[in-house]
């Protein structure tokens, strides 16, 4: 059985022989996180908005909204068709690095060169369920996020798997390590804060590709626990 300490001294031994890499990597998976996650306004500003809209008029307010609808669409469109394929890439990365001593960072366009349709259709799905499990309660949502965590790893080491086998391998293998999971994600913690204390300078060239490494070893283990590989005889 696997433990936090073997997780993330591994993943930070991974880290530390590729260092520059990771770093450019972790990046991009950042920055395809954040097209993912989306912003959002805070209240306050939600009540500006609307106390500016209520002086235009209807057609101008038109006009703005079908601005925003499309540069709305435009986005999910970009997050589909180029930021899901890139995540899968950087965990491709990720394995990668595992077992080779200069993992290159090619490997992030791994998924436009191998069933680039096929990861597209699987990634959305995915968002798309977890989305209506989080619409349905916030709760189901988290421990949904939890169940499907392993599909982009899945789509890098099986790019032709379908929708319905990853998504179910995913939940398969997570079964029993969902709070296991849980509780390692919170070991870092400590690392978030301190990353939030340097302007994200500690997160970007640290912390960050830190536990995108051991995200990977975290993978690894829990395949290896699933489906151990036959010993030699």
């Amino acid at each position: 059985m696997w433990t936090n300490a073997q997780i993330k001294a591994n993943g930070l031994a991974n880290f530390k022989k590729n260092r520059w890499a990771c770093i450019v990597v972790s990046i991009i998976l950042g920055i395809c996180a954040g097209g993912s996650a989306g912003g959002t306004a805070n209240s306050a500003n939600n009540e500006q908005i609307r106390d500016q809209f209520a002086n235009l008029s209807p057609e101008i307010v038109a006009v703005i909204l079908g601005v925003v609808g499309v540069a709305f669409l435009v986005a999910v469109v970009i997050d589909i068709l180029l930021f899901n394929v890139l995540q899968v890439g950087c965990q491709k990365f990720c394995i990668v690095n595992r077992t080779q001593d200069n993992a290159q960072i090619s490997e992030v366009t791994y998924g436009f060169k191998s069933n680039w349709m096929n990861i597209v259709k699987v990634m959305f799905l995915k968002d798309l369920y977890l989305c209506l499990w989080t619409l349905l309660c916030f709760i189901p949502g988290i421990i949904k996020s939890y169940s499907y965590r392993l599909v982009p790893y899945i789509l890098a080491d099986n790019p032709d798997m379908t929708a319905s086998e990853a998504i179910t391998l995913s939940r398969t293998m997570m079964n029993g390590q969902k709070m296991n999971a849980f509780i390692y994600d919170l070991s870092f913690i400590g690392w978030y804060i301190l990353a939030i204390i340097t302007c994200g300078i500690v997160g970007v060239f640290y912390s960050f590709p830190y536990k995108m490494c051991s995200d990977a070893e975290l993978y690894t283990a829990i395949k290896e626990t699933f489906n151990p590989q036959p010993e030699n005889v």
